[in-house]
C-alpha cells in the first residue's frame, strides 16, 4: 500500500508542467537507498558500489546502504533485488553474471522479466593472472602445459566472464582444465594468491594492486590490442587465441515493476554522479571507462551479451545445474 501511494504521489508531482521543480522531486527517495551487491565484500563490484552510493546519497539527501548478498554466482543478490519493493529504494549492482547465470543455474532469475535496466556504469578490460610460482610466463606456454599435462592447470572463477574466459582457454587448448568455482572474484583472488589455483581472469582495477605487490603475476590482457589501459604493456590474448576479447561492465538494475518515472530519475541522478570529477578520476585510475546512457541502451547491452556469451558457454557444453 505504501509503495502504491509513493508511486501515485510521484506521478502526480510530475504530471503538471506548472508544478515547481522542488515538488517534482519530493516523492523519491523517502527513505535510505539500499544497494545490493551480489558478491562478497572487497571485490570490484563492492569497491565501485561504495563509491557510487556515497555520492548518490549526497545528491538525493538519503543515506546509501550497501548490502553484500553473495552466493550462487550472484543469484542470491539478484533474487533479493527482484523480490524487493519496486519503489526505487532498492537497486542492484550488476555485472555480466546477470546474463550468464541462466546458462549455469536452473534457479537463476530471468534478468529480462524480473529486473529492469537503469544505467550502464562503465566498461573494463580484464587481465589473466597467474600465481607467481606457476611455470608459464605466456599464454602460449600455459596452453602447452595444459596440453602436455591434461587436468594439471586450474582456472578460478565466480561465474560470469571469468568463467567464460576459463572456458575459452580450455576450448582453445583442447585439453581438460580444472575449473574451480568461488562465491566471488575476491575469494578467487585470495585463492590464487595462496597458491590454491593457477589462473584467474580479473578486472584491472582490482588486479593492479596485487600485481604491484608481487602476489600475483599478469601475463596477458583481454583488450582487443596492446597499449590500452593500465596493463597496456602486456600481450593480448587475441595474439595467441584469435578473436579472444573479454570486456566486462558494471550496471544498475531495479525490480521489474519499478515505475518508469522513478527509473528515469535514478538514471539521471546516477548519470550526474558519473560526471563528478572525483568519480571520473577514481574510475580512470582503476582502468574503468565510464559509459552512462539511457536504460534502453543498457538493456540492449544485456541482450547482446546474453546472446554472445551464451553461444560460447553452450558451445563449451555448459548446462544449467
Amino acid at each position: 500500500m505504501y509503495a502504491r501511494h509513493l508511486t501515485a504521489a510521484f506521478v502526480a508531482a510530475t504530471t503538471f508542467a506548472g508544478t515547481p521543480a522542488q515538488a517534482q522531486t519530493t516523492a523519491w527517495p523517502s527513505k535510505p537507498i539500499r544497494w545490493i551487491v551480489p558478491f562478497p565484500p572487497g571485490g570490484p563490484a563492492d569497491v565501485v558500489t561504495r563509491m557510487l552510493s556515497a555520492k548518490l546519497a549526497e545528491r538525493v539527501g538519503q543515506p546509501g546502504i550497501v548490502e553484500n548478498r553473495g552466493g550462487a554466482g550472484g543469484n542470491v543478490g539478484h533474487e533479493a533485488a527482484a523480490r524487493a519493493a519496486p519503489d526505487g529504494t532498492t537497486v542492484v549492482f550488476v555485472v555480466p553474471a546477470i546474463i550468464t547465470n541462466p546458462f549455469f543455474l536452473k534457479a537463476s532469475i530471468d534478468p529480462f522479466r524480473e529486473l529492469a535496466p537503469v544505467i550502464h556504469l562503465d566498461s573494463a578490460s580484464m587481465v589473466l593472472l597467474t600465481h607467481p610460482a606457476f611455470p608459464a610466463n605466456t599464454v602460449a606456454e600455459l596452453i602447452s602445459r595444459a596440453r602436455a599435462k591434461p587436468g594439471s592447470v586450474s582456472c578460478a572463477s565466480s561465474g560470469a566472464l571469468p568463467q567464460v574466459g576459463c572456458e575459452m582457454l580450455r576450448i582453445h587448448a583442447g585439453a581438460e582444465m580444472i575449473m574451480v568455482q568461488y562465491k566471488g572474484n575476491a575469494p578467487a583472488l585470495n585463492a590464487l594468491m595462496g597458491g590454491e589455483v593457477n589462473l584467474l581472469f580479473d578486472v584491472v582495477n582490482v588486479a593492479q594492486v596485487q600485481v604491484k605487490s608481487g602476489r600475483v603475476r599478469a601475463i596477458a590482457s583481454t583488450n582487443p590490442k596492446r597499449g590500452i589501459g593500465p596493463f597496456g604493456e602486456l600481450p593480448v590474448l587475441a595474439e595467441t587465441i584469435p578473436d579472444f576479447e573479454l570486456v566486462t561492465w558494471h550496471g544498475v538494475m531495479v525490480p521489474a515493476a519499478t515505475p518508469r518515472d522513478i527509473v528515469l530519475r535514478l538514471n539521471r541522478e546516477i548519470q550526474s554522479v558519473l560526471g563528478d570529477p572525483d568519480i571520473r578520476r577514481r574510475f580512470a585510475d582503476g582502468g574503468l571507462d565510464i559509459r552512462g546512457g539511457t536504460p534502453e541502451e543498457f538493456g540492449a547491452i544485456l541482450k547482446r551479451d546474453y546472446t554472445k556469451y551464451g553461444k560460447t558457454l553452450t558451445g563449451a557444453g555448459i548446462n544449467p545445474e
